[in-house]
């Protein structure tokens, strides 16, 4: 894993190069990448170095850490910040939150607090870093490729899935001309001129680019070609006469073509033709049928009919709630459920396991892009999906590809999720570091204060933050006595009472329940050490 950059922004310079040089940042995943004592002048360094990281001080002359905040926020919007903070910065707590501070930390920051928070901020961007990473050319691929949209577009008005409102407006988008008085589909399946077996790879890319070659200029027909073994052409006409006739006469040299130049016999059906644009569909049932028909020859393979209505009952509205709700354990119930029965028609074509495929990744693609996060890829890659689909040919097959491209979804979703979560609990952090002192502030009054039950949000705090509220609290309330008791001459009573505690002889059992020490003990102790 790539070394995470952090920026250092502290007025104060023992301070700052007291974090610079305690911090083992390479044993924490990171690379210490530049430091400055203001945010003017850290500004343009961060620019230039583009940190992972930003800690900084809120605090500081000629641009505070909350406009340096807010500025980079603006240019690098998935950077992590850890703010620092004195006692007097608390009002400022809930301003940095809205900035999307990623950590908030109290002065004096001991080097064991800022480890603690480095380690939690560098499993993050390794878990951001790992999805983007596996997800990073997906959108980008399905959503802006001209060409994958041409052909699911074709797919859909193949199917039968696209009104034919909706396929001219989308056909004119897509810059092809699709209106005509008639239509006709022709089905091309290459397959070797004896025996089962299928075309190898590049026998078909051959034919194929035969095919290609032979209709490149003709502008009454649209090729559908995204599996080389399986073409669909769709011719158009003035005519229904004539249409059938040149259907006829292509079929004829498109057979006799391949033939000739790589030795293989193509299976060419012929649709009926039709004169409006939503009953293509029926034309190509009637091609593919034409193709997979089976003829009384020795040098004809046996091919399994294609169940189309099996297909098209992908619930895509499963697959949605799945992503939504589902987990790990899960998949086996949900794959028997809503994949399995459909792994007979996937299987038996080449174009129908291509469309299965790019529906199953289009719906994880839009679930994860609606999660706010940045997506551009799943486990299987667009540029990857022929090759990888012509190696699927059993049930088991679907299975295991099925689960690979949502299984890299639901991290991504639980991993957005936890990023909710991080959030509301520095929110709760931020309220705890301004209120502490109050005796009254509860669990509840923190819950209300981030808008959750306080059974959810105990159940958030502790398996965010790994320890309980109360603990929590009890950790802030006790830091804050040691310093008082460090520093200042107050007396334990006053002590107890500036840390939220009204019976100054509960604190006393509290603090030497945490530190072994009672609170007179822990001054004597550090005052001998000071001397």
């Amino acid at each position: 894993m790539t070394a995470h950059k952090v920026f250092l922004v502290e007025d104060e310079i023992v301070a700052r190069e007291g974090i610079r040089d305690t911090i083992a940042w390479q044993e924490l995943g990171f690379t210490f990448c530049g430091e400055a004592p203001d945010g003017e002048v850290a500004l343009p360094l961060i620019r230039e170095t583009h940190p992972d990281v930003l800690i900084t001080d809120i605090k500081m002359p000629f641009m505070d850490g909350l406009q340096l905040c807010k500025l980079v926020r603006e240019q690098i919007p998935e950077i992590k910040i850890i703010i620092l903070s004195g006692y007097d910065d608390f009002n400022y707590a809930q301003q940095a939150i809205k900035l999307g501070v990623t950590e908030y930390l109290l002065k004096p920051v001991s080097a064991q607090d800022l480890r603690a928070v480095l380690e939690r901020v560098a499993t993050q961007l390794d878990e951001e870093h790992t999805s983007q990473a596996l997800l990073h050319r997906m959108i980008a691929q399905l959503e802006n490729s001209r060409a994958l949209r041409r052909n699911k577009f074709l797919l859909d008005l193949m199917l039968g899935q696209t009104s034919t409102a909706e396929a001219l407006a989308e056909a004119q988008g897509l810059g092809v001309e699709l209106s005509a008085p008639c239509y006709l589909v022709l089905f091309v399946e290459l397959r070797l001129d004896r025996g089962e077996q299928m075309l190898s790879y590049q026998a078909a890319r051959q034919a194929e680019q035969i095919i290609l070659s032979l209709i490149q200029e003709r502008s009454d027909i649209i090729a559908l070609h995204k599996e080389p073994e399986e073409i669909v052409l769709l011719l158009k006409g003035n005519e229904i006469t004539s249409l059938q006739q040149k259907a006829q006469a292509l079929a004829e040299t498109l057979r006799q073509a391949i033939t000739d130049q790589t030795g293989c016999t193509p299976r060419i059906g012929q649709g009926l033709p039709k004169d409006r644009l939503q009953d293509v569909t029926h034309s190509f049932d009637e091609a593919l049928a034409a193709a997979r028909r089976v003829q009384p020859s020795a040098t004809c393979a046996a091919v399994q009919p294609v169940d189309k209505d099996a297909l098209l009952h992908l619930d895509k509205a499963a697959v949605g709630a799945y992503l939504n709700y589902g987990t790990p354990a899960e998949f086996d119930a949900f794959f028997g459920a809503h994949i399995a029965p459909l792994c007979q028609p996937v299987l038996s074509s080449g174009i129908f396991k291509y469309y299965f495929f790019i529906d199953i990744l289009l719906t994880t693609a839009h679930f994860v892009n609606g999660l706010g996060g940045e997506v551009k890829d799943l486990a299987l890659e667009v540029a990857e999906l022929e090759p990888t689909l012509r190696q699927i040919k059993t049930p088991e097959e679907i299975y295991t590809r099925v689960w690979q491209i949502l299984e890299e979804a639901l991290a991504f979703r639980d991993q957005q999720a936890q990023g909710e979560a991080v959030k509301l609990v520095a929110q709760a952090q931020a309220y705890i570091a301004q209120h502490y002192a109050d005796p009254e502030l509860s669990l509840n009054a923190v819950a209300a204060h981030v808008s959750l039950s306080p059974s959810h949000f105990s159940t958030v705090f502790s398996h965010t933050g790994d320890e309980t509220f109360k603990a929590y609290l009890t950790e802030i309330r006790i830091r804050k006595a040691k310093e008082l008791l460090c520093t200042t001459g107050l007396k334990v009573f006053e002590i107890a009472d500036q840390v939220g505690y009204n019976d100054p002889h509960y604190f006393s059992a509290v603090f030497k329940k945490v530190t072994g020490l009672s609170p007179t003990d822990f001054r004597k102790r550090t005052t001998a050490k000071a001397t």
